[in-house]
């Protein structure tokens, strides 16, 4: 432990062969005097989350725009989101701000060779807002991304800036189709207009890069053999720490140390479960990703709400899926292969199909709520400080369009975000513009322009 004066260091450590635990926010951290004004000052840091749903919306087809499949009808704050994919977001409507008739114009084919490229194109327009450059070799140029400008910013100060998430594959290379390299439909991170990052698909590797979880191959094996937890190779550590520690502190980092070892016993099962011969239903996966996609989506949520509760990191992206997929949801009622039902074809029994599946996938965000909201530092939970960006470069995807693009915010952002919202935009808005006015929202107010912006957006209520 890295005593300063009479009170932890932010960044105590609790380590022991090579495990490096992060510590959450304890009162025992709170100095006396300046320091702890520069330390509150710290721990108001604001956390953002953005997350890709790829191939658009059924809402955005004509007919369900009708229905009021995606954004509801009503603007302001007395929506309805009853026939909404948005449904099970209803109890957490106060955390919810929705954007909606934006467009995406930068994901368009901009010449005659460019169209039917719109797969692999999207998911790299994201958070840039930047026409990709069209190559199938290494000359990839698209523009930074919103999430890597965050990090640069508010992100030099964890010991990791930022993590790029996913859950289907990324791990195509060279040329995928119709020109364009595979690594644009692979991310939607980029640090740099020709810097694209990979994005992390195994737990287990997520686990391991916050929680140093062995600092050699021979010692992550040594633990697998001896089923041993991280946590065993720093019990004395803890064991002081928690006697230094006051009543509500050592609660605080009971229900911490608690989330660790329940993730990474969960993780253990699922490779057990995966190196035992059983048959898979993904095959190719590394042994740490779980069969499930909705087992899969809430392990991320819960290492990404552990990264924050440890300030490990305060930048996230997380892509979950990719356009072409042919994944079944059956926990959605539909039994449609998810590319095969973007492409509903106008019908309407196809439309509402499609619609079950994105409200299947906005279903799983309560539980990333849910787990932020029960998570303190300071005097305000990690909800509050948190905001994410949950939504599609593409809007109907039967016609491949880029207009009326499925846009929501979550969160309180340290009040960047007022919450239970409907904000509808002017035809021909880009989402670039929402995008721009969350960033000043959040502390960058010196960002003139982002990507094909033409202007302010304002998505708080009065």
């Amino acid at each position: 432990m890295i005593l300063t004066g009479k009170h932890l260091a932010r960044r105590t450590f609790l380590k022991g062969a090579g495990a490096a635990i992060s510590l959450p926010f304890l009162d025992a951290m709170m100095p006396a005097g300046r320091l702890a004004a520069q330390l509150r000052a710290e721990a108001e840091k604001t956390r953002l989350v953005a997350i890709e749903m790829v191939h658009g919306a059924a809402g955005a087809a004509p007919w369900g725009l009708e229905q009021n499949l995606w954004s509801p009808a009503q603007t302001g704050s007395n929506f309805d989101l009853s026939s909404s994919s948005l449904s099970p977001l209803e109890e957490y409507r106060k955390w919810l701000t929705i954007v909606s008739n934006t467009d995406v114009r930068m994901a368009e084919a901009f010449e005659a060779d460019e169209i039917g490229g719109d797969h692999f194109r999207s998911s790299a327009v994201f958070l840039t807002h930047r026409h990709p450059h069209q190559t199938e070799g290494s000359d990839v140029r698209v523009g930074e991304s919103l999430d890597q400008m965050f990090a640069k910013r508010f992100g030099q100060s964890t010991p990791i800036p930022s993590m790029q998430l996913c859950i289907e594959n990324v791990d195509q290379s060279g040329g995928c189709a119709y020109g364009y390299a595979c690594v644009y439909t692979d991310t939607i991170s980029w640090a740099s207009e020709t810097e694209p990052l990979p994005m992390i698909r195994d737990p287990r590797v997520v686990f391991n890069q916050l929680f140093g979880a062995g600092g050699t191959a021979e010692q992550r094996a040594e633990r697998r053999r001896t089923n041993m937890s991280i946590l065993d190779w720093v019990s004395s550590e803890i064991a002081d720490l928690q006697r230094a520690l006051g009543p509500s502190d050592r609660a605080r980092m009971e229900r911490y140390l608690d989330s660790i070892r329940e993730i990474e016993r969960r993780i253990a099962m699922i490779e057990s479960y995966n190196e035992s011969g059983e048959v898979r239903e993904l095959p190719t996966a590394p042994a740490g990703v779980p069969d499930s996609f909705e087992e899969h989506v809430k392990l991320m949520f819960d290492l990404q709400a552990l990264a924050f509760a440890s300030d490990m990191t305060r930048v996230f992206s997380f892509k979950l899926g990719r356009d072409g997929s042919a994944r079944v949801y059956p926990e959605s009622g539909v039994d449609k292969p998810f590319h095969p039902a973007s492409h509903h074809g106008g019908r309407e029994n196809n439309i509402i199909d499609f619609a079950e599946i994105n409200r299947y996938h906005v279903g799983l965000l309560p539980y990333f709520l849910d787990r932020l909201d029960s998570m303190t530092e300071g005097e305000a939970s990690l909800l509050e400080k948190t905001a994410i960006i949950y939504g599609s470069p593409m809007g109907d995807p039967n016609v491949h369009n880029h207009k009326r693009c499925p846009l929501i915010f979550l969160g309180g952002g340290n009040g960047a975000l007022s919450g239970n919202v409907h904000v509808r935009a002017e035809d021909g808005t880009p989402m670039a513009n929402a995008m721009l006015s969350l960033m000043h929202e959040l502390g960058m107010e010196d960002m003139v322009s982002f990507g094909d912006s033409t202007g302010e957006f304002t998505f708080h209520r009065g």
